[in-house]
């Protein structure tokens, strides 16, 4: 498909056109964000320096944070600055680095999700093997393979989209630039794009969701033949998991399972993957793991005797 585009900006309409009420949303996604950011460096730094957060589970969380960091940044800095201005644009080029980067770490986070709870499998069905299967190489190439798959989805994604004309309107009902609004943008007929779309997006979501559901459902069977301080801990970490995957996979999976359409609640929706998610992440998997609280204690503990020692 040639394309004829002459559209070299895009505007975004955000979430509000209320001038009160996009205050109020100034100041409170700038505090989501750096609860974001600050929580989720916190998790990596206290699983970097702690020598004993050296599992594989630890290893995933690690890297399930740092990407929580780089999706957040690619859609909430824009959207927050946007709540201060006026008449809220984009570049063309500006929009297809946006789209590229939500789907290039949404897609990685959705498989390191999926390899995080093949981990607990492991852990939980198969202890006696867990060591010799989840070695560092072993999960080196599982993280590795989740960043290829996530670039070689964000790829399709956004090729598909760039071959697209967009002779105008340029008004995205959004507050980042996303596939389905712009394709509805397109000036030719996008139903085969669609279904591309859909079946590169959703089936990935639906896919590894249907995994994640069937390997919890596998370890819940197991669980009833290990001793109820095992079955307790195990619960809890797998616990965390799920209610992660839940938050991230549910409004995932209701925005790309279906066609393109005009529904304003996407923008909704959206919040809840690209910045609740991400900020609550850090929250569900300290709050509930004595591990992680424990090493960021000691971490803070001796950052104060090493502070003391310097005055001295």
């Amino acid at each position: 498909m040639k394309n004829i585009s002459n559209v070299t900006e895009f505007i975004l309409l955000g979430l509000t056109h209320n001038e009160e009420m996009q205050k109020i949303c100034f100041v409170l996604f700038l505090i989501f964000y750096l609860i974001i950011v600050l929580g989720n460096l916190l998790i990596v730094v206290t699983i970097i320096f702690s020598s004993r957060l050296n599992s594989p589970m630890y290893f995933f969380l690690s890297y399930l944070s740092f990407i929580d960091i780089c999706y957040s940044s690619v859609t909430a800095p824009k959207m927050i600055a946007d709540f201060l201005v006026e008449k809220k644009t984009i570049s063309f080029i500006g929009c297809i680095a946006q789209l590229f980067g939500v789907h290039f770490f949404g897609c990685t986070e959705i498989f390191i999700l999926t390899v995080m709870a093949y981990d607990r499998y492991i852990a939980i069905c198969k202890p006696l093997h867990y060591t010799t299967i989840m070695t560092k190489r072993i999960c080196g190439q599982m993280v590795a393979a989740s960043w290829v798959g996530g670039f070689m989805h964000s790829m399709v994604q956004t090729l598909v989209t760039t071959q697209l004309p967009f002779c105008g309107p340029n008004e995205i009902d959004h507050y980042f630039c996303d596939v389905h609004p712009l394709l509805q943008l397109a000036c030719t007929d996008t139903y085969v794009v669609g279904i591309i779309v859909v079946a590169n997006s959703g089936m990935i979501a639906l896919s590894c969701f249907l995994i994640l559901v069937v390997s919890y459902i596998v370890i819940l069977v197991s669980l009833k033949s290990h001793s109820s301080e095992g079955r307790r801990k195990a619960l809890s970490t797998c616990a965390s998991h799920v209610t992660v995957v839940i938050l991230f996979f549910g409004p995932c999976t209701f925005t790309y399972i279906r066609p393109s359409s005009n529904f304003s609640e996407d923008k909704t929706v959206a919040i809840f993957y690209t910045v609740i998610t991400p900020m609550l992440n850090p929250l569900i998997y300290t709050l509930r793991n004595e591990e992680v609280k424990n090493a960021m204690r000691k971490l803070w503990d001796r950052k104060l005797i090493s502070s003391g020692k310097t005055r001295m």
